[in-house]
């Protein structure tokens, strides 16, 4: 009798489906009887909600259906549970990527304007916001220590300075975040560095988090002191009105992502995503995204890039970071900097 239950309870296990993904937030945005165009994408809503708002207006016969997901979840959500949504956005660029090179992605023909030719991949993965990557800092927990203007003054202020930061640095967890994989292996590929920027956070007892809006909600709490690789539009949103709040542009380098869009081969609307994915790279959605970011991706309607910045290009090279060897080989390096004896 006790094998068959356990033989029941194997069989319905396997016959149950997987897990959903998991869904942060979920908003409708526009006309609740219009057509819909289903969007799921990693840009908090604060950050995406004047330009969505912006074309439902120009829309009134539209609805946006928007669902916020981790890089993982919105990943696993296309490619593992063929979750039909009419446009994918995402900061992972190498997730989007083995999306769109895997098949996942269709073949569409947006109004470009005028999108630089390294922030499109082929007629499938477009970018649509370009994303410098920060350090942040609170003004009163570095006290009378200066700002660091470079990755060897970071260094330099955390080894010096045990006691002060000593459980009050944060960075992405990259096993757990898709950006975070990614912005370490950006870092170790710019600077050897890196590493050691990391051996020193893992003898302070860093804090590993998902995302930057909650590394932010901590800094402003006190809780932190030094947020390392936060996603600059989630600061913009704070920093004009929280004097505590530092921005640490490293003049060393600092990596722009891109945010990038495309349309899943299994789009309900395609026309429609096409339509707003258009809309997103025009001037007037652009001057909202680039006021956000602080910069602009098309040149034109925001700040210019700064000397330091170092834009990721949106190509076929980053397929290597998805490589499994590579990616082992990388976290272990990463989880022997982060747990020291």
């Amino acid at each position: 009798m006790r094998d068959l239950v356990l033989a029941i309870g194997l069989f319905l296990g396997l016959a149950s489906p997987a897990p959903a993904f998991e869904i942060e937030e979920e908003r409708i945005f526009g006309n609740p009887e219009g057509a819909e165009i289903s969007v799921i994408s990693t840009t908090d809503l604060p950050a995406i909600e004047a330009v969505l708002d912006a074309f439902v207006a120009a829309n009134p016969d539209t609805r946006i259906s928007y669902v916020q997901a981790s890089s993982v979840e919105v990943f696993r959500a296309v490619r593992d549970e063929r979750a039909a949504f009419d446009l994918v956005m995402s900061s992972a660029m190498d997730l989007q990527m083995k999306l769109a090179n895997d098949g996942f992605a269709a073949s569409v023909s947006p109004d470009l304007h005028d999108l630089p030719d390294w922030a499109r991949w082929r007629d499938q993965l477009f970018g649509v916001a370009l994303e410098p990557v920060l350090a942040l800092a609170s003004r009163s927990g570095l006290g009378d220590l200066a700002p660091p203007r470079t990755r060897r003054d970071l260094i330099a202020m955390l080894r010096e300075n045990p006691d002060r930061f000593e459980g009050r640095v944060a960075t992405y967890d990259p096993q757990t975040s898709g950006v975070g994989y990614f912005l370490i292996s950006q870092d170790s590929g710019q600077s050897e560095g890196f590493w050691r920027l990391a051996e020193v956070m893992g003898r302070l007892n860093a804090r590993l988090y998902c995302c930057s809006g909650q590394m932010i909600d901590d800094l402003r709490a006190g809780r932190i002191t030094i947020a390392y690789n936060v996603v600059a539009s989630y600061a913009a949103r704070y920093a004009p009105d929280d004097p505590d709040l530092i921005r640490l542009v490293l003049e060393d380098y600092t990596f722009a992502i891109l945010r990038s869009a495309l349309v899943p081969v299994n789009a309900p609307d395609p026309a429609r995503a096409t339509e707003l994915l258009s809309f997103l790279l025009s001037p007037d959605a652009q001057e909202i995204i680039a006021a956000n970011a602080g910069v602009a991706l098309i040149p034109g309607t925001g700040a210019a890039p700064s000397v330091h910045l170092r834009p990721v290009r949106l190509d076929a090279g980053l397929l290597v970071y998805g490589d499994q060897l590579r990616r082992a080989g990388l976290l272990a390096e990463w989880n022997a900097a982060m747990v020291q004896p």
